[in-house]
């Protein structure tokens, strides 16, 4: 291929049938070619020294294959953001826009902002700034004990009053003057507030010197670092399959109404479709597949492909696969379901045993059929929300419908006040260290990457869970997972997470690795009945796995 950015295919894939439609890269199962060159892209990159440093921390890298003008297959790598010393190498795509150009717009735009924190930096830590705030330090405590000794000889002086005048001896005379006193002191406790405030306030007025010229040097970044990433987000440049182009700002505009987040159109989708459109080459598949470590609160896995993020590239490949025939998205594809299997009836409460791949709830396509769509047909005469609890669209098993608002109700307090028993059995991909356990690590949505959840000790929610591994089967072990705590995909994050369990579940597309289902099943509800007060247990009647 005389592009030396289009790599030749290094073993013999002429066995392998193409795909009839380009990947859905939101939601996919790697095909084999992009499994194939994915491994070669990875033994080349490790391979290099100079790079040994990024990749090991940790980086995303991307495959696309495509068609040259003859037609024949090979493919296009890409890396994430930026690789060091990887400027003048023809290995990886270009950048859409390069940030790091000595000369560029982002460079000048970066020394002017450099400037801008060197000369807050310098006032922060001013001696004379120091030495200002260290005196109002001083003064105040100072302030506040020699107010506390006055205050303590004013309530001496009172008791002193009152026992006086207590005793039926005091002249008038005398009453006039402990009243003086009394008024005295009181006077005497203003005037010194009145001068400490005073010289408080001197102080405060050489300290706003500083920190009034930290605010405008700090407001002043922020409209520069605004107006630089407006600036740079116009030059970057996307094309699709239909020949149009379009700047990430614009895309964004016109579809959000907001301005991108920082990083966007620099991840290896954009890079790669881009420069497959520029130089007329045909998209076959693609993929995205984690090499190195993981990064802090997040889940990735050494060679694991993982889908697009949506923060930043869902409106850019929205307005960049226009023109291709993509796959559609299987989680929007309709269910033939028209009823459910009931493993629990009566006259207040059924539960069913839900297939993966179903919503519990209506989602945002009208034609994908959930739970509830089919509950709602099958008991017509029921009232209120009728779902009780949810479960992940790609997990099965046992879900709980209630048939009157009161009965709904009372559930949902069983739930929230972990009054419910719940038991899900997984398959994972590898084996604990230990049989069993209690897994407890904190979540909180990916803010840049949803619907992923990450491991946040700060800012992250109580995660609790019980584990105890069942059996051994091929290297994969059958678990049974007890959560005691409800947060969203904590089993899956649970299982995968370095910190957890580091064995991610079968078929997890966001956690793990993409099989033909999500290995995670809701075996089994121990609950009490709203009506009866009875303790009811329901176990799955699916076979699993």
């Amino acid at each position: 291929m005389s592009d030396e950015r289009i790599h030749n295919f290094q073993r013999d894939v002429s066995d392998i049938d193409l795909p009839s439609r380009f990947t859905y890269p939101f939601h996919y199962v790697p095909h084999e070619l992009c499994k194939i060159a994915a491994g070669e892209i990875m033994d080349f990159a490790l391979a290099q020294p100079e790079w040994h440093n990024t990749l090991n921390a940790g980086k995303m890298l991307g495959v696309l294959v495509v068609k040259d003008h003859d037609g024949i297959p090979g493919y296009l790598a890409a890396y994430s953001g930026n690789l060091e010393h990887s400027g003048n190498n023809n290995y990886f795509v270009p950048h859409v826009y390069n940030l790091l150009e000595p000369n560029g717009l982002f460079r000048k735009g970066e020394t002017q902002i450099s400037e801008i924190n060197h000369r807050i930096e310098a006032l922060e830590q001013s001696l004379e700034l120091e030495n200002l705030k260290s005196q109002y330090s001083d003064k105040q405590q100072f302030f506040a004990f020699e107010e506390q000794q006055l205050r303590a000889g004013m309530t001496e002086a009172k008791t002193q009053r009152h026992q006086l005048r207590a005793s039926g001896t005091l002249t008038d005379e005398q009453e006039r003057e402990i009243t003086r006193q009394s008024q005295f002191q009181k006077a005497e406790l203003k005037r010194m507030r009145r001068r400490h405030a005073q010289e408080l306030e001197n102080l405060e007025k050489h300290i706003s010197v500083f920190t009034t010229d930290i605010d405008r040097l700090k407001h002043q970044r922020k409209v520069m670092s605004e107006a630089l990433q407006q600036q740079l987000f116009e030059l970057f440049v996307l094309h699709n399959a239909r020949g149009e182009n379009e700047t990430v700002a614009n895309i964004f505009y016109k579809n959000l109404h907001r301005m991108p987040p920082g990083g966007t159109g620099d991840c290896c989708a954009p890079k790669l479709l881009n420069y497959a459109f520029i130089h007329k080459l045909q998209p076959v598949c693609m993929a995205e597949f984690w090499v190195g470590k993981s990064p802090h609160g997040e889940v990735r896995h050494h060679g694991h492909f993982y889908p697009a993020c949506r923060s930043k590239c869902l409106p850019l490949l929205q307005f960049m696969l226009q023109g291709l025939d993509v796959e559609s998205n299987s989680l929007e594809e309709p269910h033939s379901n028209t009823t459910l299997p009931i493993v629990y009836d009566d006259e207040w409460i059924t539960i069913i045993d839900k297939p993966a791949g179903m919503l519990t709830v209506p989602g945002k396509s009208s034609e994908t059929t959930s739970v509830l769509d089919i509950v709602k047909k099958m008991f017509p005469q029921a009232t209120g929300p009728m779902v009780v609890h949810r479960l992940d669209q790609a997990t099965s098993g046992l879900v709980m419908i209630a048939k009157t608002k009161q009965v709904h109700k009372s559930l949902q307090s069983q739930f929230a006040d972990r009054r419910i028993s719940k038991v899900y059995l997984a398959m994972l991909n590898g084996i604990p260290s230990n049989k069993e356990g209690v897994i407890d690590l904190p979540l909180c949505p990916n803010p840049l990457d949803r619907p992923r959840q990450m491991v946040d000790h700060t800012h992250g929610k109580r995660a609790s869970t019980e584990y105890r591994v069942l059996e051994i089967i091929n290297g994969q072990a059958l678990v049974e997972f007890h959560p005691l705590t409800g947060r969203t995909h904590q089993l899956r994050v649970h299982a995968s997470h370095h910190q957890g369990l580091n064995c991610p579940i079968v078929g997890d597309m966001l956690y793990g690795i993409a099989a033909n289902r999500l290995y995670l099943h809701a075996q089994s509800l121990v609950f009490s009945h709203p009506i009866t007060s009875q303790t009811i247990t329901v176990e799955s009647r699916q076979s699993f796995p």
